[in-house]
């Protein structure tokens, strides 16, 4: 366990930001210790490595941070193992492993920056796979110091959204994977399958080092460019607003929902709006990648929020759609 007055934030935008308190804790009977013992006080804020957070200023509260590890195998058959993992292994990390094990189903979240705890939080995904495909249950402290188990229904999953989005008072210490034994890959998007389609053998290793090319090529390096990765959700329209887009813009980029309704890519609409590449003061869209805003060095939280407030009014006042935030901003 670790207590620290203001103690920087780790964020990968880059941000020199502090917290009045930093609290890490290794186990979830330290974390219950800390909320008995009153330290954990209004405002906090729970994070993993900060890669999806943005401080638009210095954080006046409490700012806690699992280091929860391990990853065991709790049942395995020959078709299925299911895993439990700490909420402060790096996501990456465990992708790693369950390549190295042949284990399939998280191989297409690869090189997703942050720790397991938040990508549950979050619903991470990428390339037609959501976290919440893989998991089993998740594991969670209440502030005041109940442990309460979550089925994936029960954890409410939707695009980037989960119950503990919502419920603040609930903190993630273990999730739960359950992930095949078999081949069973995902191929279905097109960057993706073009590179599968070269191979002699599709294989977890192959298709992992496809995800990462991919990724390595549009997202910067947060040592170099701070930045959250993408930054703004991807909009879902109704059909008949996408059918009289889709006049216009024959070219546009879409994929159909199971609802329905049409999920057009936030990137183009940002392209077309004719912000790649471009700053607005130290903040600036990524020039490879338009869903990306980067920290071109010295910027602060409100000019990266100046910087999305201006897309977005841009996307607004171009397409009639709302882009909303990705990332959380604090």
């Amino acid at each position: 366990m670790k207590i620290q007055a203001y103690n920087p934030i780790p964020n990968t935008f880059g941000l020199k930001v502090t917290a009045a308190s930093y609290v890490e804790y290794d186990t979830p009977a330290e974390l219950e210790t800390l909320l008995a013992d009153g330290i954990v006080t209004t405002p906090y804020l729970h994070v993993g490595s900060g890669s999806n957070l943005l401080f638009s200023g210095d954080y006046p509260g409490v700012i806690l941070h699992s280091c929860i590890k391990g990853i065991e195998v709790l049942h395995e058959d020959a078709s299925h193992v299911k895993v439990r993992v700490g909420a402060g292994v790096v996501w990456d990390d465990f992708v790693a492993h369950c390549v190295a094990h042949g284990w399939h189903g998280a191989e297409n979240l690869s090189l997703i920056p942050g720790e397991v705890g938040a990508a549950a939080v979050q619903n991470i995904g990428a390339y037609g796979v959501e976290i919440k495909d893989i998991i089993a249950q998740v594991e969670t402290v209440s502030l005041h110091g109940d442990n309460q188990t979550y089925s994936t229904e029960q954890c409410a999953y939707a695009y980037r959204d989960s119950l503990f989005k919502k419920r603040k008072d609930l903190f993630v210490t273990r999730v739960t994977f359950v992930l095949s034994k078999l081949p069973l890959f995902s191929l279905g998007y097109a960057s993706v399958r073009n590179e599968a389609d070269l191979l002699a053998t599709v294989d977890l290793p192959a298709v992992r080092a496809i995800i990462i090319r991919i990724r390595e090529a549009k997202l910067p390096d947060p040592a170099r460019w701070g930045n959250a990765g993408s930054f703004f959700k991807n909009p879902v329209v109704e059909r008949s607003q996408f059918d009289a887009l889709h006049i216009r813009y024959p070219d546009m980029p879409f994929y159909e929902q199971s609802d329905g309704s049409v999920k057009i890519p936030a990137g183009w609409l940002i392209e077309q709006c004719g912000w790649k590449g471009k700053s607005l003061g130290r903040a600036a869209v990524y020039d490879k990648q338009a869903l990306v805003l980067i920290n071109c060095g010295g910027a602060t939280g409100q000019d990266i929020i100046a910087l999305s407030d201006a897309v977005r009014r841009s996307v607004r006042e171009h397409f009639e759609i709302d882009i909303t935030p990705e990332v959380n901003v604090v």
